[in-house]
């Protein structure tokens, strides 16, 4: 009964689009990072554009994947709507190496021959084998990924297998034969199929597989296959259109736009060059003649590569096209509008991009907080009114930034499966809440520097030397958690902790001069409370560092949170030598320079 056959060809496309699903997933995960650089880097020279489109497809193995990461960049700014063209252009060439690979298909090795290792059948099971070898006998920095991505080929030819197996059951009643041979007396009927098979399956990739396994099993003519293929590519652009335009800006659309542009004129000029060629006679021998698996993605290649040359100068009609059809929005003003676009949606399906963009929006936050931080400080020493609003501006600003990448990294969160990526997502979402605190204790403590000015309190020369002094504290602080941060320098994360330390012993120490000032009444009790809040926002400022010291030790350790428990509860036993000896040398540094500054008793107001 053909209903078993149906079952059996239905689950060998299901593996087939697990097995290219996992292959390419796993090849974007080891690749996006460099993918972001190397398209990041490329010129306005259109034909380099085209290879970097198309050798990063290649490596990838999804059109779609290239596309959508390229439109992210081109709305982030990082690249323009013409250079993004020609990685266009590129990736519809790129997608054609699939096809290639499973032409191995057509591969006719007798026993014992060497191409036997070669065919799908000998290359699934050695591929699985390698595989699972690599996940379950190996724990070096990639051996998971490679792993994966040789199960995928596995499954990918293991499923290409199972279909040809199934399409060969209806070979002998003819089925393959009427089915094709309908869709060579009607073309539109072929163009449809092709291009409904590919929205459905979202990967032209996958399409052109079916057609390959189907040529296995019955007489596929030319005639046949041209209208099927072009159909593929109307299908495949209008799928990567839509991925292209969820939740993004219109230079994103653009590029989902251009691609169904370049799609339709490529469909259009295959189709004008081969009724032509028919009509004057030039490929009457191959019209009818047979396709198998080979041909089929020779087909496929030369009529990307002969559109892409011939199309490639056209990228500015294209453009100018997408610009006319998708108008621009009104630009929401925002000092760092700019800088939330590389939060784009398109990346969720690529991590690694998507956490780069979190990382910058990140950066920017810290900085934007540190130098509150500096300026809170600067008021409290030297009131100015102007500093103190762009201090609550930027709060302001820093709160902005915390809630974007908050939501962004909620929703980019169902896409992380890998260790390394799950640990990065663990530390942004800790830090994002650190930097955002680091910036309200510095908003805090510029109202204290106004109390300070409305209420008319000078502080004594002790009690301003000993704000320089925790200031100068918090600088280092601040320096190490920038570097522990910015270049995941677990060195500076580890002299964090022991610099806060000290930071509390001080404030501890500063308080306790402020009740020998108060009790002599060498202070007042209004002047009093403000130095308190200043040294409390001092102590928090020093909190939020180690919490960004301690985040980032996790983050790198290959034992998620381990190492960070183990540092700190050694700390706690006293038994970390090199945090001892760190300790040692902060603590008798700052307490050599606040005996230095003088009496306690010294008379003035505080």
């Amino acid at each position: 009964m053909y209903i078993f056959s149906i079952i059996s060809l239905l689950g060998g496309l299901a593996l087939f689009l697990y097995g290219m699903r996992l292959m390419g997933n796993n090849l974007k995960e080891s690749s996006s990072g460099t993918l972001k650089i190397v398209i990041g880097k490329i010129t306005d020279n259109a034909v380099k554009a085209f290879f970097v489109g198309m050798i990063m497809t290649a490596i990838i193995q999804s059109s779609t994947a290239t596309i959508v990461i390229t439109s992210g960049l081109v709305a982030a700014g990082v690249i323009s709507l013409d250079q993004s063209f020609g990685i266009i252009v590129g990736a519809n060439v790129g997608t054609t190496i699939t096809g290639q690979i499973i032409r191995l298909m057509d591969i006719n090795a007798e026993n014992g021959s060497f191409l036997q290792f070669f065919q799908p059948s000998t290359l699934a099971p050695i591929a699985l084998m390698i595989g699972i070898i690599l996940i379950m006998g190996f724990r070096f920095k990639r051996s998971d990924n490679i792993g994966n991505i040789a199960v995928g080929f596995g499954i990918l030819f293991t499923g290409l297998m199972n279909m040809t197996s199934a399409v060969s059951a209806f070979s002998e009643s003819g089925i393959v034969d009427r089915l094709f041979e309908n869709m060579g007396n009607n073309p539109v009927i072929g163009y449809l199929t092709g291009a409904s098979i590919a929205f459905v399956l979202q990967s032209s990739s996958a399409t052109i597989g079916m057609l390959q396994a189907f040529s296995q099993a019955g007489t596929i003519p030319f005639k046949v296959v041209y209208v099927v293929i072009v159909g593929v590519y109307l299908g495949d652009c209008v799928t990567t259109g839509i991925v292209c335009s969820i939740g993004a800006k219109p230079d994103s659309k653009r590029v989902g736009l251009v691609n169904i542009i370049y799609n339709l004129a490529k469909t259009v000029l295959v189709l004008v060059v081969v009724v032509i060629l028919k009509k004057t006679g030039v490929i009457d021998g191959l019209w009818d003649m047979t396709m198998r698996s080979g041909s089929i993605a020779n087909v496929n290649t030369i009529f990307n590569l002969a559109c892409a040359i011939v199309l490639l100068p056209f990228g500015g009609i294209i453009k100018k096209a997408s610009y006319a059809i998708v108008k621009d929005e009104e630009v929401t003003a925002g000092k760092y509008a700019d800088k939330v676009t590389a939060l784009n949606p398109v990346f969720f399906r690529t991590p690694a991009i998507a956490f780069g963009g979190c990382y910058d929006v990140l950066t920017v936050m810290f900085d934007a907080a540190r130098q509150n931080v500096g300026k809170a400080f600067s008021v409290i020493e030297r009131y100015d009114g102007d500093t103190v609003s762009e201090i609550h501006e930027e709060e302001e600003n820093i709160d902005y930034l915390t809630d974007r990448v908050d939501k962004y990294l909620v929703q980019l969160a169902p896409y992380v499966n890998e260790d390394l990526h799950i640990r990065i997502l663990k530390q942004y979402h800790k830090l994002v809440s650190e930097f955002e605190h680091l910036g309200d204790h510095a908003d805090r403590m510029a109202d204290a520097a106004t109390r300070l000015r409305e209420g008319r309190i000078v502080f004594s020369r002790n009690a301003s030397e000993e704000i320089r002094l925790t200031r100068e504290l918090v600088s280092e602080i601040l320096e190490y958690a920038s570097r522990a941060f910015e270049k995941r320098d677990v060195s500076a994360a580890y002299h964090i902790e022991p610099c806060v330390n000290v930071l509390q012993d001080l404030t501890t120490t500063l308080h306790d001069n402020h009740l020998v000032r108060l009790r002599e009444g060498q202070c007042t009790v209004k002047g009093g409370v403000v130095f308190s809040d200043i040294l409390t926002n001092v102590e928090r400022i020093g909190k939020t560092c180690s919490n960004i010291g301690i985040a980032t030790i996790a983050r790198v350790s290959s034992e998620v949170d381990n190492r960070a428990h183990s540092y700190t509860a050694r700390i706690r036993q006293g038994k970390n030598e090199e945090y001892n000896a760190e300790y040692d040398r902060v603590h008798k540094e700052y307490h050599d320079k606040l005996a230095a500054i003088g009496s306690v008793t010294e008379a003035g107001n505080v």
